[in-house]
């Protein structure tokens, strides 16, 4: 089983920054891709920035320019860098992992429980 934990949510001001952590531990043969997710209220959940296992990277048009993602293989740790945050950026941000067990196992989503970003303006 794979666990997934975000850290570094909170409170902010418009303009300022935020850096979210995921942290997968558990039974973990290698994490292919590690995704950010956001879920404001009364909206969908939409991917905010993936990170491959190669270091390739991608984002959401609305956060281009302003979030960062970055990965330590090591550490199984994902961070997302987030600067000039405005107030649509408020949401709950989920962490997803893409990993396998084992050298030949299947290949499973993992979520974390979120952590909230609240921008005031």
């Amino acid at each position: 089983q794979v666990q997934v934990v975000e850290s570094g949510g909170g409170l902010v001001q418009a303009g300022g920054s935020l850096r979210l952590s995921c942290a997968a531990s558990g039974s973990i043969f290698s994490i292919s891709t590690m995704d950010w997710y956001r879920q404001a209220p009364g909206k969908q959940r939409e991917l905010v920035a993936s990170i491959t296992s190669v270091g390739v990277t991608n984002y959401a048009d609305s956060v281009k320019g302003r979030f960062t993602i970055s990965r330590d293989h090591a550490a199984n740790t994902a961070f997302l860098q987030m600067n000039s945050l405005k107030a649509e950026d408020t949401a709950v941000y989920y962490c997803k992992c893409r990993a396998r067990a084992s050298r030949f196992g299947q290949v499973y989503d993992y979520w974390g429980q979120g952590t909230q970003v609240t921008v005031s303006s």
